[in-house]
């Protein structure tokens, strides 16, 4: 059975997709931007960014039966090879003990203020295997 997980973006409707997609006790997370959805606003920072995908996902997980330490795979999608030092500073912290597999990948943002956005595979129970 496959349950559709949405955080209520906006975009998630305006795109067609799901924040989160889970089969079994794998669940896909799609690419999550820095927006803070209280205020719709992005900030500046490209740290503040990530820090604000890693909050929604970490929400999207827990409504899944899960959380962030279960994530065993990670992929970053970051807008300038200049933020790869501030984006591993804010990720390094959260995953220096969960050690997903990652890549990292340097592309262009279908907006301007986009930073990073960041895609992760959890597997419930993977934190204690």
């Amino acid at each position: 059975m496959v349950t559709r997980i949405s955080t209520g973006s906006p975009f998630e409707a305006t795109f067609g997709y799901s924040r989160a997609v889970r089969h079994e006790d794998t669940i896909y997370v799609s690419g999550t931007t820095g927006y803070d959805y209280a205020t719709m606003k992005m900030p500046e920072s490209v740290g503040e960014q990530a820090q604000n995908a890693l909050a929604t996902i970490g929400k999207t997980l827990k409504q899944a039966g899960s959380d962030i330490t279960d994530i065993v795979r990670v992929v970053y999608y970051v807008g300038d090879r200049a933020f790869v030092d501030e984006v591993v500073a804010a990720v390094g912290p959260v995953f220096r003990d969960i050690r997903p597999a990652a890549s990292m990948l340097i592309v262009e943002m279908i907006e301007a203020g986009m930073k990073i956005e960041i895609e992760v595979t959890a597997r419930i129970g993977a934190r204690s295997s």
